[in-house]
């Protein structure tokens, strides 16, 4: 039996990529590792006034003011529950720091490029736009998620001038 998981070895000329993975809701989600900066547990934040309620706050992260996002409200997937499962992802996007809320994180998972196959064109919470495709892992199935495309719109936008 051929296991494919986090340590598995790329062969030469594979390029097997690292995806942190987590859950929102009962899907789970991945995003390329590089993109991590470290993971965090839920603290309170800052409250912005007239922010958008998917903009949770800023926190202060060793000097450097870090706006969070709640991905379940983002993604429409119900009321969120803060417990002791829940994760702050740190991200460093193009030179910003900004954190997302997930319910939970499971591990770092290699895929070989055989292993993600493209998504398919129908009504989903992310636009098909900002995935990359899924990735399967035995009975698994993991969303990928273009994270620089995702955190680079409009919406971006206004989470740093928030945080100026």
């Amino acid at each position: 039996m051929q296991t494919t998981e986090t340590k598995g070895a790329a062969h030469a000329g594979d390029a097997a990529l690292e995806y942190l993975a987590f859950r929102l809701g009962s899907e789970e989600y991945g995003v390329d590792i590089q993109k991590v900066q470290e993971l965090r547990g839920y603290d309170a934040v800052t409250r912005i006034a007239n922010a958008p309620e998917f903009i949770k706050g800023v926190v202060n992260l060793r000097g450097v003011i870090v706006p969070i996002i709640d991905m379940r409200i983002k993604l429409n997937l119900g009321t969120p529950t803060y417990d002791q499962f829940t994760v702050v992802v740190i991200l460093n996007l193009h030179q910003h720091v900004m954190g997302m809320v997930v319910d939970s994180v499971s591990d770092v998972i290699t895929l070989n490029a055989d292993q993600i196959k493209p998504a398919p064109q129908m009504g989903s919470a992310i636009d098909s736009d900002y995935l990359i495709g899924l990735g399967a892992i035995d009975e698994r199935m993991l969303i990928l998620v273009d994270i620089d495309k995702f955190m680079s719109g409009s919406d971006v936008g206004l989470v740093e001038r928030l945080a100026a």
